[in-house]
């Protein structure tokens, strides 16, 4: 009998340790999720708190309508898609950079790492510093007497757009290094050896051995890398917040935006939206890349 409550104990004493976590997990994100959901689904605002009248996929419908959520659609996928990109190929030759060995390495990897522990509120407040009419650029232009080529960084589309994806892969490409830092170190030595005595060089042995068994690490980094990029708001905020005008607005942004203005329903449609899109991106992304994988 006694044996039986120990195995009974030592079932039940792990799922109390989690009930605290559990609890503040449901509290903060599972309880939200489903009233954002509902919510979605009315035309509940400010004026009308506690009469919320359910208007079926109206949100969603009134969303695809309005050109500024479908601007902040297409920025969304611009900017994930082209910060995957840079951050993959810079993290990448980071990676093969400061894998070798010799000295400072270590002090190189702690600089390229660096920005990433950075506040992103921080750092788009230092960059605007940079990036405004009378900024760090335009004075060091006007400086070397090409006052000409001086502009409102953060003022047009084109540039805005591009200096938040600058500051993006800046960011977050140390990251990604340390990511292909472990894939790469994961290789086998042997094959690298093998190849060499077959008289392989360099370009053949990244692309025959390297390449292939980083498959798991590409996997990774796409799939983190898409989904932070879907998931942006704090760097976009900071920077420009969504401006000038609409130019620069992000589906967190727009939310956010729609959020403050008391429309939320709409901002909850908004939010469900941007969560379906998140979760359906990845899961395929995911599983095409898993079955690219190769086994060392």
């Amino acid at each position: 009998m006694v044996a039986i409550n120990k195995k009974q104990l030592s079932k039940i004493y792990p799922m109390w340790l989690g009930a605290p976590a559990g609890l503040v997990y449901t509290i903060f994100f599972i309880i939200p999720i489903i009233t954002a959901f509902f919510y979605s689904f009315t035309d509940w605002n400010m004026d009308r708190m506690d009469n919320a009248k359910f208007i079926g996929l109206r949100n969603v419908i009134n969303l695809f309508k309005d050109e500024v959520f479908l601007r902040s659609l297409w920025n969304t996928m611009l900017f994930a898609l082209s910060t995957t990109v840079f951050k993959t190929v810079v993290g990448l030759l980071l990676a093969l950079l400061v894998v070798q060995k010799f000295r400072g390495n270590s002090i190189f990897r702690t600089l390229f790492y660096l920005p990433c522990v950075l506040s992103c509120m921080i750092v788009g407040l230092l960059f605007t510093g940079v990036l405004k009419q009378d900024g760090l650029i335009n004075n060091f232009l006007t400086a070397i007497g090409q006052a000409d080529l001086t502009r409102d960084w953060l003022g047009s589309y084109g540039t805005a757009m591009l200096w938040i994806i600058i500051i993006e892969v800046w960011m977050w490409a140390g990251f990604t290094m340390f990511l292909f830092i472990s894939g790469l170190q994961a290789i086998p030595g042997e094959y690298y050896e093998s190849a060499q005595i077959d008289g392989a060089t360099k370009w053949q042995q990244f692309k025959r051995i390297t390449l292939p068994l980083l498959a798991p690490s590409f996997t990774v980094v796409v799939t983190l890398n898409i989904t932070g990029g879907l998931k942006v708001f704090d760097l976009v905020y900071s920077l420009t917040g969504g401006g000038p005008g609409f130019d620069t607005q992000v589906l967190s942004t727009y939310t956010y935006r729609a959020f403050g203005m008391g429309l939320l329903g709409k901002s909850s449609a908004s939010a469900l939206i941007l969560s379906f899109f998140i979760v359906g991106i990845t899961f395929a992304l995911n599983k095409f890349l898993r079955s690219r994988e190769v086994d060392t």
